[in-house]
C-alpha cells in the first residue's frame, strides 16, 4: 500500500516521502496515528506543494540561524543565579536556559539543540559555551 508520510517515521522514511508499506501496518498504525495518508493522485499533488513550502521555510530558518551564529562572535552573556557562599549554584544551568537568556537579553534565537556544553554549569564564574563552531563567554554571577 502506498502512503505519504506526514511526519518522520523511524525505519520508514521522512516527512512528505511516498513509501510502499504493508497494508496492515498502514491501516493499524500509520493512518490511525495520523503519521501518513493514502497516496492518491490528489494527495500527491497537494503534498508536493506542502513539500515546496516546507523547503522554503527551512531555507529561511537556516539563513536566520547563520545570521544569529555570526552575532555570537565576541559575545559576553551575563546570567545571575542563586548560589551559596562557596559559589555553587542552587540549580544547574543547562542548554535550555542558555537559549532562553540569549533570546531574552540579546534577541538571538538559537535552538537549545545547537548549544554544546561539555557539562552543565554548577558554579559561579566564566564558562565557554559553543554553538556549532562559534564560541561565546557565559558569565554567571551570584544573586
Amino acid at each position: 500500500m502506498k502512503v505519504i508520510l506526514l511526519q518522520d517515521v523511524p525505519n520508514v522514511g521522512h516527512k512528505y516521502s511516498i513509501k510502499e508499506v504493508k497494508s496492515g501496518y498502514a491501516r493499524n498504525f500509520l493512518l490511525p496515528q495520523k503519521l501518513a495518508q493514502l497516496a492518491t493522485e490528489s494527495a500527491i499533488k497537494g503534498i508536493e506543494a506542502a513539500k515546496l513550502k516546507a523547503e522554503q521555510e527551512r531555507a529561511i530558518h537556516e539563513d536566520l540561524l547563520a545570521k544569529n551564529l555570526e552575532s555570537l562572535v565576541n559575545l559576553r552573556v551575563v546570567m545571575e543565579e542563586k548560589a551559596n557562599e562557596k559559589g555553587h549554584l542552587f540549580s544547574i544551568v543547562h542548554e535550555d536556559e542558555v537559549a532562553k537568556i540569549l533570546k531574552e537579553k540579546h534577541h538571538i534565537e538559537i535552538p537549545a539543540k545547537f548549544i554544546e556544553m561539555d557539562k552543565h554549569i554548577k558554579e559561579v564564574g566564566e564558562h565557554k559555551v559553543k554553538v556549532k563552531d562559534k564560541e561565546f563567554i557565559l558569565e554567571i554571577k551570584a544573586l
